[in-house]
């Protein structure tokens, strides 16, 4: 077999296949790949919401409490020196609670008053996470409703992971190249189709509040995924 008849027959195999080729007027072949890249490192800040839930007879009665505490957290937060930037209230609610009867059916009759109180809080001193976790609990917080580890500039991460998918397309091309006989030549297009960030890690709930007397925390790493897809001239083996 002629060999540019054979390099014909295998190119028209790679287009049934996942990368394509195209020969529209026999000028040009290209070939297009996908690449994937990843990278990771650990996280240095975590997210957490932490506040209070008080009742009371009357709707001032439950929020008086309720600012006692909030402002003993407000200090516990302060002293581990957590900047105002990053304390955000989050929810603020002051609900009527109603008399249930012996089935559990609500009544129309207003028996006390419940508000909450939450924030959300960023901790850029990892170190110090489980501490402040704990203070927060002793000064009467008991909500804390999760917590989520993050990078505060993810941009070196997320290039070092495009630069890897930029090289595994560079294979994957060549490689499909290779195989029908051919080799790849100039770059025509570089597109990044998706970029996957980290899903919020280790969702964290706290019952028995009043029993914690240390929080260990595990913080793991965060990973990025990037997906570019490049286009490559196609050229005849010399």
């Amino acid at each position: 077999m002629h060999r540019s008849t054979t390099i014909l027959f295998t190119l028209i195999i790679l287009v049934i296949s996942s990368p394509s080729v195209l020969a529209s007027d026999g000028s040009q072949r290209t070939i297009t790949v996908n690449g994937q890249g990843k990278a990771s490192a650990p996280p240095d800040m975590a997210n957490i919401e932490t506040g209070v839930v008080t009742h009371g007879v009357t709707a001032i009665e439950a929020l008086s409490e309720n600012n006692q505490i909030m402002g003993r957290i407000m200090d516990i937060l302060i002293g581990h020196k957590i900047a105002e930037k990053d304390v955000q209230t989050s929810i603020l609610n002051v609900t009527p609670e109603y008399m249930r009867d012996e089935r559990g059916r609500v009544e129309e009759k207003i028996i006390g008053y419940s508000v909450r109180n939450q924030v959300q809080v960023r901790v850029r001193n990892l170190n110090d996470l489980g501490q402040v976790i704990d203070a927060l609990v002793r000064a009467g917080s008991n909500q804390i409703s999760g917590i989520s580890f993050g990078i505060d500039d993810p941009a070196k991460i997320i290039n070092q992971a495009r630069e890897r998918a930029i090289a595994d397309a560079r294979g994957r091309a060549g490689l499909y190249a290779r195989s029908a006989g051919v080799r790849v030549g100039k770059i025509i297009a570089i597109n990044e189709q998706t970029t996957d960030w980290p899903r919020p890690q280790g969702a964290y709930r706290m019952y028995d509040l009043q029993a914690v007397s240390s929080v260990p925390v595990a913080t793991g790493e965060q990973e990025y995924n990037v997906t570019i897809q490049m286009v490559f001239t196609l050229e005849d083996m010399e």
